[in-house]
């Protein structure tokens, strides 16, 4: 038994009452306090989650921009620097490698995000692609991140600022050095909870000191330490992508619902974009949607779902909504059967339950 990997935070996990489980070989926080106060802390103050599991690679060079229009499925042509792109990389057949976010520092220097469980395999996938002038650096032992996130996070986080004003970070766009109370950090307007905030990228020595600033900064504000558990509630309550869940090499971004982000007529080519193109042009034999039970039971991962007797795709993520106080669920169908209103059966513990397709996002917060 391979010993789990720890975040910089870990030693400070018992001193705030985590409960700590096995995700994807790291030991992380589930919970705090409850997942339910987390996830109402989060959707109508703020929350501050350890993140820093997730990998950074930075990518640099002169043929940098070619490179990661090559890997990409989105127009990374498109970004500026200060701005941040939610994209796919994907195999030639199509399935995905990972969702991930890329930064744009300046001209010929990005960072990637990835997930936390395909750190290795993305950056084994990106080296064994690299073209041309490019040179990338795994930087995910030597960096933390924390999101703050929330109604009331600017405020909160405005606090530590030496200078300058986070209002001026618009939505998917970030600065790089900012001073938080003498730590230097890249601040950028992103997150997985569909509330407003911040995901906060530091040096790995410095996540312990911020964790406690930012938390002793929101202690007026009610903020509270999050765990995974409202972490993956509040992402599924906006409709949000887990990869593992939604996402797997055998389904593609356009089956996941994040079409937005394959952009198959920008000028270069990328790695799987002929079966996406064949997808979007002939539509997708699976979709993902939302289901919402009919009859009493939770729709979990994995659970079955039927038309009939026909077994026409499976659960991918479900549970009670803490926002909503509904069982719903995301479930990736054979298309015939995902127009709104569409009723199935779901089996839950040998059982088949109605249930009916739903519209998603099951929650979208109000803009200001």
């Amino acid at each position: 038994m391979s010993e789990l990997k720890r975040t910089p935070l870990f030693d400070v996990y018992k001193e705030y009452g985590a409960k700590t489980i096995d995700f994807g070989g790291w030991d992380l926080p589930v919970q705090f306090s409850s997942i339910k106060d987390e996830h109402e802390a989060v959707r109508t103050k703020a929350g501050l989650f350890d993140v820093s599991h997730m990998g950074e690679v930075e990518v640099k060079g002169t043929d940098s921009l070619a490179y990661l229009q090559k890997m990409m499925t989105n127009d990374v042509s498109k970004l500026k620097d200060g701005g941040a792109q939610y994209t796919a990389m994907c195999y030639e057949n199509g399935g995905t490698v990972d969702d991930l976010l890329v930064y744009k520092l300046e001209d010929n220097h990005y960072l990637l995000v990835v997930n936390a469980s395909n750190i290795e395999k993305d950056y084994q996938w990106l080296v064994d692609h690299v073209e041309g002038e490019v040179k990338l650096d795994n930087l995910s032992e030597k960096t933390a991140q924390l999101a703050l996130q929330g109604p009331l996070a600017e405020g909160v986080l405005q606090k530590l600022v030496q200078e300058g004003s986070l209002s001026d970070i618009g939505f998917f766009k970030f600065q790089n050095e900012v001073n938080l109370g003498g730590i230097h950090a890249l601040v950028s307007r992103t997150g997985y909870t569909g509330e407003d905030g911040f995901e906060i990228y530091c040096d790995s020595k410095d996540a312990v000191t911020l964790w406690h600033a930012i938390l002793e900064a929101g202690k007026e504000e009610g903020v509270i330490p999050c765990g995974l558990g409202a972490r993956d509630t509040l992402r599924f309550e906006a409709n949000l992508a887990l990869y593992g869940q939604e996402l797997s090499p055998e389904i593609t971004p356009l089956e996941a619902g994040i079409g937005f982000a394959v952009k198959i007529n920008k000028e270069a080519d990328f790695i799987g974009k002929e079966v996406l193109k064949n997808q979007r042009e002939n539509g997708v034999p699976r979709k993902l949607v939302g289901v919402e039970m009919l009859d009493r039971g939770i729709p979990r991962h994995g659970y079955s779902v039927f038309k009939g007797e026909e077994q026409i795709g499976e659960v991918t993520t479900g549970t009670q909504s803490p926002t909503l106080k509904k069982n719903i669920g995301l479930a990736l169908l054979k298309t015939d059967f995902t127009e709104v209103g569409t009723e199935v059966e779901i089996e839950i513990r040998g059982k088949r339950l109605k249930a009916q397709v739903a519209s998603t996002p099951f929650y979208k917060r109000e803009k200001k």
